[in-house]
């Protein structure tokens, strides 16, 4: 038995350290920290031991990568929830998801990517209010089913919601003169 966890340990370390990337780009699309990064690995790692170690469970071979992916947005979704169960703050201001200017970068480019975070916002400010989290969310990465589960919501009322509210955002920042540039 000890052979047998030991191999499963081995097993399951190179999985993580293959996925360790994965993991993170999901974690970053969820808007997470490196604390939460650091969990949500850590989390992931514990759900495959838990699904290798099952004596019932079919194992197919070497862990896939759709499925770690599946196991990691589990993870950073659960996380979400558990802090949005605490009354922890569940919007971040965009100016605050904004990566970080390097030293060397143009002062006028970051001057102009601040003022049209701050009209973004505005923008998002300014639509149906029903339809702000919805938006919000699918800005932060999160698909139209993870949506209606953090919401409760039906994918039918989330869909909807989403659409107008995306066709409101256009609108606004059309007013504001703000489109898409196409560089040849």
């Amino acid at each position: 038995m000890p052979l047998a966890l030991d191999r499963l340990s081995s097993e399951l370390e190179a999985a993580v350290g293959r996925f360790a990337a994965l993991v993170r780009r999901v974690g970053l699309r969820h808007r997470l920290s490196e604390a939460d990064l650091d969990d949500v690995l850590q989390e992931v790692r514990i759900r495959l031991w838990r699904a290798q170690s099952q004596p019932s469970s079919e194992k197919t071979g070497p862990v896939s990568a759709s499925y770690v992916h599946r196991v990691a947005v589990s993870a950073a979704v659960d996380l979400l929830r558990r802090r949005r169960a605490r009354g922890a703050e569940q919007t971040v201001a965009l100016d605050e998801t904004q990566e970080p200017v390097a030293p060397h970068s143009d002062p006028s480019r970051a001057v102009e990517e601040s003022e049209l975070a701050a009209q973004l916002e505005r923008a998002i400010e300014s639509i149906t209010p029903s339809r702000r989290p919805v938006v919000r969310m699918y800005l932060a990465g999160y698909s139209g089913e993870e949506v209606a589960n953090v919401m409760g919501w039906s994918e039918a009322k989330t869909r909807n919601l989403l659409y107008r509210g995306l066709g409101d955002l256009r609108e606004r920042l059309r007013e504001l003169g703000i489109g898409w540039e196409i560089r040849a």
